[in-house]
């Protein structure tokens, strides 16, 4: 029980995170593909997680709201009356799914890819 609680926990956030971290994301996977070069993918990063960073928050966020709507539709809670009613559910998952997100987000983003990243070099 607390197993499928945890994978239904995953699911609404883990697109969101992945959305997040594309600022580093991309140039990894372009130097792992083979598409782009070393220096290619050190520029990409400076642009893309110095000056763009800010859209890729703006986009997690914002699918992290979107998930959240789909999640909370698909259980029956579509109008305001049922929302008043389950908002106790609403607000617990909701700060939940918050929480979980950014525990996500900064293992994902500092841990795992920046791991990667340094391991192909593309930053210190």
């Amino acid at each position: 029980m607390f197993i499928d609680r945890l994978k239904e926990l995953f699911k609404l956030t883990g697109i969101p995170v992945l959305i997040a971290s594309l600022c580093c994301l991309a140039p990894i996977i372009l130097v792992a593909a083979g598409i782009s070069t070393l220096s290619f993918a050190i520029s990409l990063t400076n642009l893309l997680d110095g000056t763009y960073r800010w859209v890729f928050m703006l986009a997690g966020v914002i699918s992290l709201i979107v998930s959240l709507i789909i999640y909370f539709r698909r259980r029956g809670i579509c109008t305001v009356s049922q929302v008043l009613r389950q908002r106790n559910e609403i607000i617990n998952k909701t700060i939940l799914s918050i929480l979980v997100s950014i525990i996500l987000y900064y293992l994902f983003f500092y841990v795992f890819l920046g791991a990667i990243g340094r391991g192909l070099k593309i930053w210190k």
